[in-house]
């Protein structure tokens, strides 16, 4: 089969795949895979000698499940966790390292990656599209980068970095993939791509939307009622 390496703002039919042949992948599970690697810069003995250690790149998966109206209906709830602190967000519509697994069961983070490092996927989100409530019509994966700013860190600086959409058998259906654009200078979250209910069919789209910031929650706050 081929898989479709596609370019911003490109649709394709999941169900469908590259040569629109009717239920060619599996969709009773879908996995959003997640991968970047940090660029390596050349540097001469005095430079290597001096410098601190450079601070892990730190990317962050995260999923809106988008109603009808394409807004977040259930923005969770504040718990209070053993270690004191405050966890917002929790249990809600939006998936995050905070909140790995959405309460239906049918979406979940598989962990989070705080490195990068090894080959293949760092992040993972699967997703049961088949037993999705239709109460969610969108979904919209974003990947930020973890205290981004404060370490001087942007997408810019990243080499290999990718989304991909592999369904419940392991085959690959679409990848989107993001290397040597300037336009990514000085941002630090995306919206990568989404998945859409379409005529009975899932499609999925690659949007690669960017922001200066490296908090999420402002990309959500466009998505709240």
């Amino acid at each position: 089969m081929e898989v479709i390496n596609l370019i911003k703002g490109q649709t394709i039919d999941l169900r469908k795949g590259a040569k629109g042949q009717e239920d060619v992948y599996d969709l009773s599970t879908v996995t959003i895979g997640l991968g970047w690697d940090v660029r390596e810069t050349k540097k001469g003995f005095f430079e290597k000698l001096l410098a601190q250690k450079e601070e892990d790149y730190d990317l962050d998966a995260i999923a809106f499940l988008l109603d009808a109206n394409g807004k977040v209906a259930d923005l969770g709830k504040t718990v209070l966790t053993s270690a004191g602190t405050n966890r917002d967000l929790y249990q809600g519509d939006v998936i995050y390292f905070n909140s790995l697994q959405h309460p239906s069961g049918h979406i979940w983070l598989t962990g989070d990656n705080r490195t990068g490092d090894g080959d293949g996927d760092d992040e993972q989100i699967i997703v049961k599209l088949d037993s999705l409530s239709q109460n969610y019509q969108r979904i919209l994966f974003i990947v930020s980068i973890y205290q981004g700013l404060k370490h001087n860190q942007h997408f810019g600086m990243l080499d290999n970095a990718f989304i991909r959409a592999v369904d419940a058998k392991g085959k690959e259906i679409a990848k989107y993939s993001l290397s040597g654009d300037a336009s990514l200078n000085n941002k630090c979250s995306m919206v990568f791509a989404e998945v859409y209910r379409k005529d009975k069919d899932w499609k999925f789209r690659a949007i690669s939307d960017t922001f200066a910031s490296d908090n999420f929650i402002e990309i959500l706050k466009k998505y709240m009622y």
